[in-house]
This record gives structure tokens, C-alpha cells and sequence, in this order.
């Protein structure tokens, strides 16, 4: 049985590097995961007034997108030493309301990528921490940290990178291995 996996990019340029690594991913994923992809461009700021019995239709879409989902998959860029405003704002509309978290419990991924030598570490551990106060299980290891961007694609933006693909072919079996253990049994 597949486990959806919903994909959340921290980017939201078109032409972000990070869209391109997460189009790259499902070739490079096992069939035991079913990844789909979570936008977060439409989301409203989070602002608790607008916290009633009728949200902004967005947040109500994500939230259920999020629900919908075995395990979550975050691919960042790093903006100033962290996460994007865009994702920290989407991990604040999706822990709410008050007692029904969209991600309670889940198992989750993170990817970095930068144009830069250190691979948006910053960004990645900035993340986790979030992920943490949400009730997240990020993965512990291995840790996905993939500087260079800039060299790591073609002008369409396919994934050329030879070590780059087996990194990440790598990085999602070891992610399908921490998925399957919060598996309920069936």
C-alpha cells in the first residue's frame, strides 16, 4: 500500500530551484510513496480574527490537503538564515485551529537547497525546530543539505546531476523506511 506524501516547497518563484528538485523527485522516489504536491501561494497571512467558523476558503484547502496526507516532504530554499516567510506562514495556518493540527503525528522530510556552499542549512534546521513545536517526526537522518543549485540543473530545468540523483534516490528509501514506521497496521 502507498503512502501519500505531500509535498510543500518553501519557494514560491516559478523558476525556484527547489520547484525544480521536487519535479525531479518522483522518479527518484520508491513506489511505496505517492508523492502530491501542496502548494502554499494562496495562503492568506496567518491572522487569528480571521479564525472563525468560516476561514479563508485557502486555509480550509490546505489544511484538508495537509490531513489528506501519510507524511509530509518540505523542500526549502534559505531566506536571510531561514525558512522563506511563505513556509513558516503555511506550518502557522496548518497547526491551527487550536486542537486540530493538520499535522499531528506525521512523519516528515527536509530537503534544502541553495545556490550557495552551504546548502541552506540555516534554513533546514530552522525548520525542523518548527516541525518540532507542530508535532512533526522529521526524519533525523540522512540529512539532505544540496549546495550549488545553480549547477545542479539544465536550461529546462531537468535534474543533470549524476551525484546529485543518487543522493536523493538515497535520501527518499531511507525517507520510505521512516514513513513506514508510522504506519498504522491495517
Amino acid at each position: 500500500m502507498q503512502s501519500r506524501v505531500g509535498v510543500i516547497v518553501g519557494s514560491l518563484r516559478k523558476g525556484a530551484y527547489t520547484r525544480m528538485l521536487a519535479r525531479a523527485l518522483p522518479e527518484l522516489t520508491p513506489p511505496s510513496l505517492q508523492l502530491v504536491d501542496i502548494g502554499i501561494g494562496e495562503l492568506p497571512l496567518y491572522n487569528y480574527d480571521l479564525e472563525t467558523d468560516q476561514p479563508p476558503p485557502a486555509w480550509t484547502a490546505f489544511r484538508t490537503a495537509v490531513k489528506a496526507t501519510d507524511a509530509l516532504l518540505f523542500v526549502t530554499p534559505e531566506f536571510n538564515r531561514s525558512m522563506p516567510g511563505a513556509l513558516k506562514n503555511a506550518m502557522d495556518v496548518g497547526s491551527r485551529p487550536w486542537g486540530d493540527s493538520a499535522w499531528t503525528g506525521k512523519p516528515a522530510g527536509v530537503i534544502s537547497l541553495t545556490p550557495g556552499a552551504l546548502g541552506a542549512m540555516a534554513s533546514n534546521h530552522h525548520l525542523r525546530q518548527v516541525l518540532l513545536a507542530v508535532n512533526l517526526a522529521a526524519m533525523p537522518y540522512p540529512e539532505a543539505y544540496i549546495p550549488g543549485a545553480a549547477s545542479l540543473f539544465d536550461d529546462s530545468g531537468q535534474l543533470t546531476s549524476a551525484e546529485t540523483r543518487q543522493f536523493l534516490q538515497q535520501f527518499m528509501e531511507a525517507f520510505a523506511v521512516w514513513v513506514d514506521r508510522f504506519r498504522s497496521p491495517r
